[in-house]
């Protein structure tokens, strides 16, 4: 699992991993979560893309960034 910028998409499109917009927080960056379409995302990876979406937003939020 990675959080990458969208210019680096067009190296994943050739690769069979899912690809999803982080949009909540809405950013001016724009960041996608790649993981295996095959593959069940770990317990571990799964929980950690759940804190770091509430950490961007949190932070996002007192950055006065939304």
């Amino acid at each position: 699992m990675a959080i990458i910028p969208s210019f680096g998409l067009p190296a994943c499109r050739s690769r069979k991993v899912a690809m999803s917009e982080l949009v909540d927080p809405t950013v001016n960056l724009e960041f996608y979560e790649i993981s295996s379409r095959e593959k069940k995302m770990p317990e571990d990876a799964a929980e950690f893309s759940a804190f770091l979406k509430r950490y961007i937003a949190r932070w996002a939020g007192e950055a006065g960034v939304l």
